[in-house]
């Protein structure tokens, strides 16, 4: 028989075709679904150019740590089984691309699951899992996640991280999606159905992953402006942004300039603020300037010369003649002729007469 050939032995009892095991020699592909195994048989695991391997619908309890030889395992189905936990030589399996486990008894998963580098597919379905390993978030080739029919609570945020382009999460006990997975940006079918969800609801979720996505988006954007706002601890009654208009008209406890003020400054500080600090530092300030000020003139008279002296008294001895000029050369007003007695006006007209015939 080729060794490309597979090897199926399905319904009957394993025993019976023990024989075909070594004189068929090493197939790539084996099929030994429904049969009544226990346990993995020894002899299957020394087939190291193995590359598929069905056990589904058996009742095996365990698995043997040979399995860890099947190096060339691309393809794993343990699915109907009774298997309660995985061994830890199932991740030893570097080249497994496809791993089912579903309709079993398993409770967790390890967290060495992020061994399994090169895995595209993991079934989980219809299990007993709890949780979900942060690890998970580690297959960077997962591609298929199906974790329908667990007892999951919540989902690992890890998840996000991943290039998965189905997820399958119904019929467990989420309530909320965490809204990071709208980052899921590969994802084309998403199933939330049977859930007790509250975020988001359940009449979004049933609309599709366009809708989900939506809604997850639109909570980020809310949770991110109500984040800014703490962080920047702004008081009860400020807005996010204020106007000009706010700005500048000393609303919200804003501090006035005083230009153009028509209160004259006496209400240029508003309620809100401290008035008290700010006007102990201005006078503090003001008396440091004025100080500053009165060594300086010191200096200045100091450093003047005689001449500079002499300059300014000339100068003021200018002034004060111009002063006094301008003083003489006020006109008073004409004051009203004397009318003389005819007496002397006769006395005076010889003499006028005289000075006139002298000149």
């Amino acid at each position: 028989m080729p060794s490309h050939w597979a090897f199926k032995v399905s319904s009957m009892v394993f025993k019976e075709f023990y024989f075909l095991l070594h004189d068929s020699g090493e197939p790539r592909n084996k099929d030994l679904s429904k049969n009544r195994l226990c346990e993995l048989p020894e002899e299957l695991c020394q087939f190291i150019s193995l590359e598929t391997l069905s056990l589904y619908h058996n009742g095996m309890r365990l698995l043997s740590p040979s399995l860890a030889n099947l190096q060339a395992l691309t393809y794993l189905n343990l699915s109907r089984n009774l298997l309660s936990s995985l061994p830890p030589s199932m991740f030893q399996l570097s080249l497994l691309r496809v791993l089912i486990v579903s309709n079993n008894k398993l409770s967790s998963l390890p967290s060495s699951i992020y061994s399994l580098t090169h895995l595209r597919q993991l079934d989980v379905s219809c299990n007993e899992l709890q949780s979900l390993p942060a690890e998970l978030g580690q297959l960077e080739s997962l591609r298929d996640l199906n974790l329908r029919r667990n007892q999951l609570t919540t989902l690992p945020e890890e998840i996000s991280e991943l290039p998965l382009v189905r997820l399958d999460v119904s019929c467990n006990r989420i309530s909320h999606v965490p809204l990071c997975y709208r980052h899921l940006r590969h994802l084309q079918t998403i199933s939330l159905d049977s859930n007790p969800l509250q975020m988001p609801p359940a009449q979004i979720c049933s609309k599709g992953k366009y809708h989900i996505f939506k809604y997850l988006n639109m909570e980020a954007c809310k949770s991110h402006e109500e984040l800014e706002k703490h962080l920047n601890l702004r008081p009860t009654g400020f807005k996010s942004c204020l106007s000009d208009q706010e700005l500048f008209t000393c609303q919200f406890g804003g501090l006035d300039s005083g230009f153009n003020s028509v209160d004259s400054g006496s209400k240029r500080w508003s309620g809100n603020e401290s008035a008290d600090d700010f006007s102990e530092r201005s006078l503090q300030m003001a008396e440091v300037n004025r100080d500053q000020r009165n060594l300086e003139e010191e200096d200045e008279e100091e450093d003047r010369s005689p001449e500079a002296n002499n300059v300014n008294v000339a100068a003021e001895q200018v002034n004060f003649i111009n002063s006094s000029v301008t003083e003489a050369i006020r006109i008073d007003p004409p004051t009203p002729p004397l009318i003389m007695p005819p007496s002397e006006q006769e006395t005076s007209s010889p003499s006028q007469s005289q000075d006139t015939t002298s000149r």
